[in-house]
């Protein structure tokens, strides 16, 4: 039986419905390793469907046979599937990586219970990437949020608790915007299908509600990617969280929230709204210039590792906002570009922070010092993932970063402004990605030295992480087919 024409199905279906039966797996290794084969499964299924959409193909897939808008429709395509990597990629790396940092931090007998619930972030998240109808992408959103504010209070540090309500709060409030704004498109239109919106926006004769929904979809939507000034409870929810578990959310969690952003957008509004391409770069490009800017600078000045690089994550948010702001394909490409190649620098540092975190418990920088002399393994791939954070030449954060400069060089009057402005931010990372740099390799030791290297069970997820960054920086063909692909579907709904 040929099961590729179910493959997003599979794709949802294979870890929700895992998930409950990994509650069954009391032994703590055999939870893990339950967890960690249905992860690769899933990556399997989302490379499988990308290798196909690179190839020029597209899935459509109806639940029941039904018919949308009677049905549930799945739809990937290039950007879905370029999207279906990075979360199924990002769980398959954090899982692989995950159990001695699970065993240090997450008492044994709830370890089935993180595991189960982090198959549920997965299928969350992976249902948003497929869906093609609004209601079961916020169906979805609500899955892959509750299941992650289960994960950051998991851990063993009290702090948890505030961090994650205050990202429950802005979740709450950016979900519901989000879903009054789908409300008021259905009042309009009488459909919940994107295909089915998209065409029927046209025939509506007062478009204020619309232009109302658009509204309340942009900002709750930008909410849940934390797109500055929206992002305040991005840097507390990745520093409380535990470690594994930054991993897998800083590599996926607000990109997912991104790609509903613009696809919406793209799918529905600018195909449709007199000069709403116009509004939608007017609205979101001063943002993203800020944020670029701002959370670089806080970055450069913040002492605790893992809120550093969430500030980071916050400025290289603005850069895909960025180039989605230019309404051209060259941005596009750029900004589909950037969500992978930022999910594999962001998710290799944080996976390499896990490693210094099982022997250094306290992260702040100051106490870090020094530690490259008994971890060089680990601090090589913060080093390689820094870079390609950056956007050195011969990584994969370069090229997007170029593909950025190239969008909006085409960009008219504005050109040089945006140019120096990402060029800046790209010194000032350069800048506290040197501080880390100089305070593991030449900074004296503050406390006693660590007795060794990480494990090499999650070494050698570091490792491969860090090599992709590399690899896809010298060979950057695939993932660039994809965003391409991408951003020609995007630009074609708005002709």
């Amino acid at each position: 039986m040929d099961l590729t024409p179910h493959l997003p199905a599979l794709q949802v279906i294979v870890p929700m419905l895992s998930s409950p039966l990994i509650l069954l797996l009391k032994p703590r290794g055999l939870a893990w390793a339950g967890a960690a084969a249905v992860a690769l499964f899933s990556f399997a299924i989302a490379l499988n469907m990308a290798l196909a959409v690179a190839r020029g193909n597209e899935f459509y897939y109806e639940m029941g046979g039904w018919q949308a808008p009677y049905g549930i429709a799945l739809s990937v395509d290039g950007f879905s599937a370029l999207v279906l990597l990075i979360i199924t990629g990002a769980a398959a790396a954090a899982l692989l990586a995950a159990r001695p940092s699970v065993d240090q931090q997450i008492e044994a007998e709830r370890q089935p219970l993180f595991y189960s619930a982090f198959l549920l972030a997965l299928a969350g998240l992976t249902g948003i990437a497929v869906s093609a109808d609004a209601f079961n992408i916020f169906v979805f959103m609500e899955i892959s949020s509750l299941a992650s504010y289960v994960l950051i209070a998991g851990g063993p540090d009290r702090r948890a608790l505030p961090a994650v309500f205050k990202y429950l709060t802005m979740g709450t409030i950016g979900a519901t915007f989000y879903l009054i704004g789908v409300g008021m498109v259905y009042m309009m239109t009488g459909t919940l299908n994107l295909a089915d919106m998209e065409a029927r926006i046209g025939d509506v004769t007062d478009i204020n509600p619309i232009l109302v929904a658009a509204g309340f979809i942009t900002i709750g939507l930008a909410l849940k990617a934390a797109v500055f000034p929206l992002h305040v409870w991005l840097p507390n929810a990745y520093a409380q969280a535990p470690h594994i578990v930054t991993v897998f959310l800083a590599a996926c969690a607000t990109k997912v929230a991104i790609y509903v952003l613009i696809r919406f957008d793209y799918f529905v509004f600018q195909a449709n709204l007199e000069n709403h391409a116009l509004q939608f770069s007017t609205f979101l490009a001063p943002l993203a210039l800020f944020g670029i800017l701002v959370a670089s600078a806080v970055a450069m000045f913040e002492g605790h590792i893992k809120r550093l690089l969430a500030m980071s994550s916050v400025a290289q948010i603005g850069y895909i906002i960025l180039g989605a702001s230019f309404v051209t394909t060259a941005g596009l490409t750029a900004s589909a570009a950037h969500l992978f190649n930022h999910a594999l620098a962001k998710g290799g540092l944080f996976l390499a922070i896990t490693g210094l975190a099982y022997h250094y418990r306290d992260l702040r920088l100051d106490q870090l010092a020094g530690a490259a002399r008994t971890m060089p393994w680990t601090a090589a791939a913060i080093v390689v993932c820094g870079l390609s954070l950056v956007g050195i030449p011969g990584t994969a954060g370069f090229i997007s970063k170029w593909l950025l400069i190239n969008a909006a060089i085409d960009n008219g009057d504005m050109a040089w402004l945006l140019i120096a402005i990402v060029l800046l931010s790209s010194l000032m990372a350069l800048a506290y990605v040197y501080r880390i740099i100089d305070t593991l390799y030449f900074k004296p030791a503050v406390v006693a030295q660590a007795p060794g290297e990480a494990p090499m069970q999650l070494l050698l997820v570091i490792g491969i992480v860090a090599v992709a960054n590399i690899v896809f920086g010298l060979f950057p063909s695939f993932p660039l087919a994809l965003s391409s692909s991408a951003a020609e579907l995007l630009l074609r709904h708005t002709l």
